[in-house]
C-alpha cells in the first residue's frame, strides 16, 4: 500500500516534535539505567547491615536482569499487539512505585522481589520506547535519535555511581536513600510521557490508517504522509521473528547484545569489589574509580552517536569489541599492574563497551517490520539479559575461585567473540529506510 504525500515522515526534516519524542523515550533509559547502576553502591553498604550470604548478594544483583528477562520476552510482543503509547506509562508507573518500597525492605526477599519487578518494567521499556521513538524518525537522523537513548541509559548509570558515592555519608539509611532515590526521575518521566500519541505506524499496521494520518499531520503539517508502506507485512506473532531470514537477523542482535552486556553488568554490578580485587585499596579509590569509569562510558557515546550515521553501523559495533576484549585481556594477564595502569585500561574498556551499545538499540529497531519490531527487540533483550543475570550471578564465585586474573581473561574472550559474530553477521542500513532495513533480501 502506498500512501502519496508531499513528504513521508521518513524525509522529512527534524523538527520540535522529534526532539519531544526522543527526550521523552530517553528518559525511560535514564531510570532504567540509574536503577541498574544504583544496586551496586548499595550493595556494598546494605550487605553487612541485613546480613546477606554471597547467595543471597549474588541473586539481587542478578535480580533486575532476571526481570528484565522476562519484561522483554512478555511484554515486547504485548506491545506489539495492544500498541506503545499504553505500555509507555505503565512501565514508568512501576517504576516509580517499586523504588520507594525499596527504601523499606527489611530482608534480603523483599529487595529480591522489587528488584525483579523494576527489571520488569525495564524489559518492557527497551521496546516500548525505542520502538515509538523509530516509527516516528526520519532515516537520516534515526541512528542518532536512537542513540540519545542509550547515552541517556548511560547518563543514568553514570549519575547512579556518583549519587551512590555522594550518599556514602548517609550512615547506616545510606543504601535506602540510594535505592528508594530512583523514584525521583521516574516520577518526573511518567509526567512528562502522559499524552504521548500512538505510533503511526502501529496504527496502519492494524488498519488503522486514518488515525495513522491524523496523529501525522498533527505533528508534521498537513503536508506530511505516512510515505511507503510494505504491501504484505506479517502479521503479529512471535513465531514471525525465526521465520525466514528473520531468524538470522534475530540470532545476531540476540548474540551481539548478550556478548556485550554480559561483562559489562558482571564487572559494574560489583565494579567496586573488581577494583579492591586489582589492588584499589586506598581510600574509596574503588569507589571513585567506579564513578569515573561511568563517566568514561558516557564520553564514549558522544563520537559513537555521530559516527554510527557517518561511517555507518558495522564498524561502530565491531572494532570496540576487539577494543575492549584487549584491554580486558591486558588486565587479566597483568593483575598487579600499577593502578594507574589498571584505572586507564578499565577506563578504555568502559569508552569503547559504552560506543558500541548504541547498536543494540539501532539494529533490533532497524532490521524488523513494525509488526514485529517490539517483538523482536523484547526477544533480544531478553537474551541479552541471560548472559549479563549469569555473569552477574558467577562474577563473585569466580573471583572466589579463579582470582581476577582469569576472569577478566574469560571477560575479553566474550568480547572476542562478539567481535567475530559481528564480522561475519552485521549488516549495514546506514541511510535505508525502515521498509529497506527491515525487508529480508538474499544475503541479507
Amino acid at each position: 500500500m502506498k500512501a502519496h504525500s508531499a513528504t513521508s515522515i521518513e524525509e522529512i526534516s527534524l523538527n520540535r516534535f522529534h526532539w519531544k519524542i526522543a527526550a521523552y523515550s530517553a528518559g525511560g533509559p535514564f531510570c532504567d539505567g540509574y536503577i541498574l547502576g544504583i544496586i551496586a553502591p548499595a550493595l556494598a553498604v546494605l550487605t553487612p547491615q541485613l546480613g546477606l550470604s554471597p547467595l543471597m548478594v549474588s541473586l539481587i544483583g542478578a535480580s533486575g536482569l532476571v526481570g528484565i528477562f522476562v519484561g522483554g520476552l512478555i511484554l515486547g510482543y504485548v506491545t506489539d499487539l495492544v500498541g506503545r503509547q499504553m505500555m509507555y506509562v505503565i512501565d514508568l508507573s512501576i517504576f516509580a512505585v517499586a523504588s520507594v518500597l525499596q527504601f523499606f525492605v527489611g530482608e534480603g526477599w523483599q529487595l529480591l522481589v522489587l528488584r525483579f519487578l523494576l527489571g520488569l518494567a525495564i524489559g518492557a521499556d527497551y521496546p516500548i520506547a525505542t520502538a515509538l521513538l523509530t516509527e516516528f524518525t526520519p532515516r537520516k537522523h534515526r541512528g542518532l535519535l536512537l542513540s540519545i537513548n542509550i547515552f541517556f541509559w548511560w547518563a543514568g548509570y553514570a549519575v547512579a555511581y556518583v549519587v551512590g558515592y555522594l550518599m556514602l555519608g548517609f550512615g547506616e539509611s545510606s543504601w535506602r536513600w540510594m535505592l528508594a532515590s530512583s523514584a525521583v526521575p521516574s516520577a518526573i518521566v511518567l509526567a512528562l510521557r502522559l499524552g504521548t500519541p500512538e505510533s503511526p505506524r502501529w496504527l496502519a499496521s492494524k488498519g488503522r490508517v486514518e488515525e495513522a494520518l491524523t496523529i501525522v499531520k498533527q505533528a508534521f503539517g498537513e503536508s506530511a504522509d505516512l510515505g511507503d508502506l510494505p504491501p504484505d507485512p506479517p502479521r503479529t506473532s512471535y513465531a514471525n521473528i525465526f521465520r525466514g531470514g528473520y531468524a538470522k537477523r534475530t540470532i545476531f542482535v540476540s548474540a551481539f547484545w548478550m556478548l556485550q552486556v554480559t561483562p559489562l553488568f558482571a564487572i559494574y554490578t560489583f565494579a567496586p569489589k573488581v577494583l579492591e580485587a586489582l589492588n584499589l585499596h586506598e581510600g574509596n579509590l574503588a569507589y571513585l574509580g567506579s564513578a569515573i569509569a561511568s563517566l568514561f562510558a558516557l564520553a564514549g557515546i558522544v563520537p559513537a552517536m555521530f559516527l554510527v550515521g557517518v561511517i555507518g553501523r558495522r564498524p561502530v559495533l565491531i572494532w570496540p569489541f576487539l577494543i575492549t576484549g584487549f584491554a580486558l585481556l591486558i588486565i587479566g594477564m597483568a593483575p598487579n599492574s600499577p593502578s594507574w595502569a589498571i584505572l586507564a585500561l578499565y577506563f578504555v574498556f568502559s569508552f569503547f563497551n559504552a560506543a558500541m551499545s548504541i547498536m543494540y538499540w539501532i539494529y533490533p529497531n532497524e532490521l524488523f517490520p513494525t509488526e514485529i519490531r517490539a517483538t523482536a527487540m523484547g526477544f533480544a533483550t531478553a537474551m541479552s539479559r541471560v548472559g549479563a543475570a549469569v555473569g552477574t550471578f558467577l562474577l563473585p564465585f569466580s573471583l572466589a575461585t579463579f582470582g581476577i586474573g582469569p576472569t577478566m581473561i574469560i571477560a575479553a574472550v566474550l568480547c572476542f567473540a562478539g567481535f567475530v559474530i559481528s564480522w561475519f553477521m552485521a549488516p549495514e542500513t546506514k541511510d535505508l529506510s525502515l521498509e529497506e532495513a527491515s525487508t529480508v533480501r538474499k544475503g541479507v
